[in-house]
């Protein structure tokens, strides 16, 4: 084991994209884990859109990262010291544990999974945060009905590519939006999706005339933007728009862009609500058993990117989000 702890940390706020010098690479002494707490060594680290809000310094549904604080991220570790008595060595735990090597944690917040029922990156995946956020956003938010048609932006991303598996598991007509041909051709071929819109090389407005000839029932928001813009005009009448996330906006250096097409919500008599998963957070439990036996049925396939690598990866890692590089949910699994 080594004698260290390397960890990423905030060294400067980013003024739009992340840049390399924004992070300090350090080392610090392993620390032992005191009475009622336990160590582990981390195994794999998620990488989430969300992200980079919390390396702003404003008003947000979490405080920011603070300067020279380790990096926010939800980690599973493998316990490898413990004088906690619900945690021991050998165990695995998905927490929020940082972007760090090793882990010392007095169990708050962590949760001891099972590797011998899905590996560890899918507890941060399709049954961790972008999993539950797919599921109470479209079943709690967006109100669906077996049935409707439901268009996703970001489709081949976390959230997405599990927000229209749960979909089509219950009956509706699914369009996905996402860049490129061959994320389009697995949203379809693979997922299951009844089409799909490729962004960067059609024209948005008119795909969706052609495939939700009678309006979009739930329109599931990853992006914001343009295409949040444009899916307002093709609401149906009582629409649902869930505002998740807006990865298109994260790096503006100028304000973010809100929709001019908004008074569709007053003609279509529609609804727009943002939400953050976390307040569903007493209900976990009963969602990831019903997205597991979706698993298990075969009507949910997992898509996970995997980067294998060292803390130190974690920033270019981090990059790939939003230049569109990964498919399904993004992990770096440590060496």
């Amino acid at each position: 084991m080594s004698a260290t702890n390397r960890q990423i940390r905030l060294a400067a706020r980013p003024a739009g994209e992340v840049k390399p010098e924004d992070w300090e690479h350090c080392s610090e002494p392993l620390a032992e884990p005191g009475p009622g707490r336990f160590a582990g060594r981390t195994r794999v680290i998620s990488l989430d859109p969300a992200m980079r809000g919390w390396l702003d310094d404003r008003p947000s549904y979490l405080p920011p990262v603070g300067i020279g604080e380790v990096m926010r991220a939800g980690s599973v570790i493998e316990v490898t010291a413990s004088n906690h008595p619900d945690f021991r060595p050998g165990d695995h735990v998905v927490g929020t544990f940082g972007v760090q090597e090793y882990v010392v944690s007095d169990g708050r917040g962590a949760m001891k999974i099972d590797t011998s029922l899905a590996p560890p990156s899918t507890y941060l995946g399709a049954l961790g945060m972008p999993g539950m956020t797919a599921y109470f956003g479209l079943l709690d938010v967006g109100a669906l009905q077996d049935g409707e048609t439901v268009v996703v932006s970001g489709a081949a991303g976390a959230v997405g590519t599990i927000a229209g598996q749960i979909a089509k598991a219950k009956g509706c007509r699914v369009v996905g939006i996402a860049g490129g041909p061959e994320k389009c051709a697995m949203l379809t071929g693979e997922l299951g999706f009844d089409a799909a819109i490729d962004y960067r090389a059609e024209d948005v407005k008119k795909a969706l005339r052609e495939h939700v000839p009678d309006g979009i029932d739930v329109y599931f928001d990853n992006v914001g933007g343009d295409i949040l813009d444009t899916a307002l005009t093709r609401l149906a009448m009582h629409a649902r728009v869930v505002i998740c996330g807006a990865i298109s906006q994260y790096n503006n250096a100028t304000p973010v862009k809100g929709p001019s097409n908004y008074l569709s919500l007053l003609v279509r008599r529609a609804r727009m609500e943002g939400f953050v998963v976390f307040d569903y957070a007493k209900q976990y439990a009963k969602a990831a058993q019903e997205i597991s036996a979706w698993i298990g049925a075969g009507r949910i396939k997992v898509k996970e990117h995997v980067v294998k690598g060292t803390v130190d990866d974690f920033p270019a890692t981090l990059q790939m989000l939003f230049r569109g590089e990964n498919v399904g949910k993004l992990v770096l699994e440590l060496a």
